[in-house]
């Protein structure tokens, strides 16, 4: 199977930078990065490559700037078309490009499969600790969903409910009781805690 960053390093002729996901994974050389941090990180690698073909020379910090001005939620609208239209006139595919961009599900697939890297379990950063439980109750609420959808459909072709169009909704909610804070599970992981721990900061 040729995984899309695989790919993506030899239409780009990245040559060298598998190894050095790699190597950035697993902490030989460099200091251990998370697969979100690598992934920023490729992406950015390829913005660069697209920059320089387009005759562009990018200063210091310029193409992380310039990724970041792409897709931060946080900057503004203006600057983010300002940042689009400086690399439109150039003759970069903006659409293009960013179609191209992997998520840190991708880089994990390609360390784990094409390069069959395994990062010892010991290794894993706190965040990394916290994306791979989210992504496992984000599984089990899927897995949920699911089976709570089929047990509707054949409980209604059954006549034993009736119900039309339905959907089924499963949310997992934090509620603490000591501050009275309630938080879906990517507010409270995303933010760190609950206002308890802001409170004790």
């Amino acid at each position: 199977m040729v995984t899309k960053v695989a790919r993506l390093i030899e239409s780009y002729e990245l040559n060298g930078r598998g190894e050095e996901l790699e190597q950035r994974w697993i902490g030989d050389g460099y200091e251990r990065e998370s697969l979100r941090s690598l992934a920023d990180r490729f992406n950015s690698w390829l913005l660069e490559n697209r920059m320089q073909d387009a005759g562009l020379t990018p200063l210091d910090g310029e193409v992380e700037n310039t990724y970041r001005l792409l897709t931060d939620e946080g900057v503004s609208a203006g600057m983010r078309t300002q940042a689009r239209r400086r690399l439109e006139r150039a003759g970069i595919d903006i659409e293009e490009l960013q179609s191209d961009f992997v998520s840190h599900q991708a880089v994990h697939t390609y360390l784990t499969k094409t390069r069959e890297s395994e990062r010892p379990s010991n290794k894993y950063s706190p965040e990394e600790r916290i994306e791979r439980d989210r992504e496992t109750i984000k599984r089990l609420v899927s897995r949920l969903t699911a089976v709570a959808e089929n047990t509707v459909d054949r409980l209604d072709t059954a006549e034993k409910v009736h119900v039309g169009a339905a959907s089924v909704l499963v949310d997992v909610s934090v509620l603490c009781e000591d501050c009275g804070g309630q938080y879906t599970l990517d507010q409270l992981l995303d933010r760190g805690g609950c206002d308890c721990n802001l409170q004790h900061e």
